[in-house]
């Protein structure tokens, strides 16, 4: 065979594809006779070093060696199954709906499992996602469940801002994603992706139409998630009001421009059975932990005074065609989707924000360093543009206050010139007021001389008269 052989020699059903001479058994190749021993004896025949009886031609009486397996690419699907059974899968769900509707307890039923959670109050001041993960086995599959709900959604007086904190939620698991795609040592087999899959817009069974805050916030959500519309607790609901319930809703979304997921009818072997199921939107679905013996058979089931209510009975609600499409047929369509359509328009905005393009003005191609590049040149003109803005600012007040400092020195000198001028007027008056009193104190001085003079001579007079008078007393 010359080292080749094909399928159909080797049992495999198929055209015939030459393969590599490592497939298959190999042909023995002959070797020049074994020289002769030396020493006594007979010659040895020709051909019995190697294996070959004389008269045998090359390549008979080779070992054949036996196929392990089937041989072929046509197991690299099973190989990828393999590795992606063993790396396991994410799933993450976003509950969107008022308090009371049920979200809780629809998602115990759907995984049929007790997740843990505190249940809300209606007190809540703003709308806060509560996000729990969960690990599930279902055979030798490990799904890692992420369910986010909205807590205090639709419970405010103001509800117009209500959407805000859950778009900023769903664009801040977008952008850890993208943080990590841009980093240079990149660990996205390992890093536990967090964006939202699918969202449940939870829908309050009224019967009339939807709710402002509905259409809002779903306007608000479908580029960035894919929205499954469902009526929660359709059993306060007849059936007749349900149909015509389910006929306003999505007139009324088509009507505003809400874009919600439609199964995928591209594939033929979901075609069929995604198309009946999207003519089905919104589903009214019923959820209930609690199982009831009806028959012979326990079944999950809500217990009324006049009757019950099967939540697995199609005839009683959508409940089972909500399973169907979100776990068993379009799980892996709603992760593709998340990842090629929402995930790529917040990635190409938000790199568009950063000033990366795909084609330069002229529409030629930009490769990544061309791009990084033009930015960093752009960034460095504004950097220099900024700088000399700055310095001819600074420029500038400089001047300006040198100017103020001038003209406040021009003050104050004028302000001391003033004072002073003042100073000498105030020291001249004073000078002359105490020269003025200087002579008020002598004048004063002299005349206290003179009038202490005249006392004297007084005293002295009157002295010698009493002298006199005492004299003559005594004579």
């Amino acid at each position: 065979m010359n080292g080749r052989t094909s399928r159909r020699a080797l049992g495999v059903p198929g055209p015939l594809v030459s393969l590599p001479p490592a497939v298959g058994p190999r042909p023995c190749a002959q070797r020049p006779p074994s020289p002769p021993p030396a020493g006594p004896g007979p010659p040895a025949e020709e051909g019995r070093g190697d294996g070959v009886s004389p008269g045998q031609e090359a390549g008979e009486g080779c070992r054949t060696v036996p196929l392990a397996g089937h041989v072929g690419f046509d197991s690299l699907p099973d190989q990828l199954v393999n590795k992606s059974v063993s790396q396991g899968f994410c799933f993450n769900i976003l509950c969107v709906g008022e308090t009371g509707l049920g979200k809780s307890t629809l998602m115990d039923t759907l995984f049929n499992t007790k997740f843990e959670g505190e249940p809300a109050t209606h007190t809540q001041p703003g709308v806060q996602l509560r996000s729990n993960t969960y690990d599930l086995q279902e055979s030798n599959v490990g799904l890692k469940l992420t369910i986010v709900s909205t807590v205090g959604f639709g419970d405010q007086i103001n509800k117009e801002d209500s959407y805000k904190p859950i778009v900023e939620f769903i664009d801040a698991q977008f952008e850890a994603y993208l943080q990590e795609e841009l980093k240079i040592r990149r660990v996205l087999h390992t890093y536990h992706d967090s964006r939202i899959h699918a969202c449940l817009y939870f829908i309050a069974p009224t019967g009339h139409s939807l709710k402002s805050l509905d259409l809002v916030t779903m306007k608000k959500l479908d580029s960035k998630v894919n929205i499954i519309p469902i009526i929660a607790k359709s059993d306060a609901i007849s059936k007749s009001e349900l149909t015509k319930f389910k006929i306003k809703i999505t007139s009324e979304l088509v009507s505003n421009g809400v874009q919600i997921y439609q199964f995928p009818t591209d594939d033929e072997s979901v075609a069929e059975i995604n198309g009946t199921m999207n003519a089905h939107l919104p589903f009214a679905v019923i959820g209930s932990t609690e199982e009831l013996k009806i028959g012979n058979k326990m079944m999950k089931a809500r217990q009324y005074p006049w009757g019950t209510v099967q939540v697995e009975n199609e005839a009683h609600c959508d409940f089972v065609k909500l399973r169907e499409m979100l776990i068993r047929v379009n799980m892996e369509d709603l992760r593709e989707q998340t990842h090629s359509r929402h995930y790529e328009l917040y990635r190409r905005c938000k790199l568009e924000e950063m000033g990366f393009k795909d084609t330069d003005p002229d529409s030629k191609p930009f490769s990544l360093q061309e791009t990084y590049e033009a930015k960093r040149n752009e960034f460095l003109g504004e950097l220099q543009k900024k700088e000399e803005e700055m310095r001819q600012m600074f420029v500038q007040r400089v001047k300006e206050k040198e100017a103020e400092l001038k003209e406040a020195e021009k003050e104050l000198h004028e302000k001391f010139d003033r004072l002073k001028k003042l100073h000498q007027d105030e020291k001249k008056k004073l000078e002359d007021k105490k020269k003025s009193l200087d002579d008020e104190v002598n004048a004063f001085k002299q005349r206290k001389t003179a009038a202490e003079l005249l006392q004297s001579q007084g005293s002295q007079a009157g002295g010698s008269q009493t002298l006199k008078r005492d004299k003559e007393k005594k004579n």
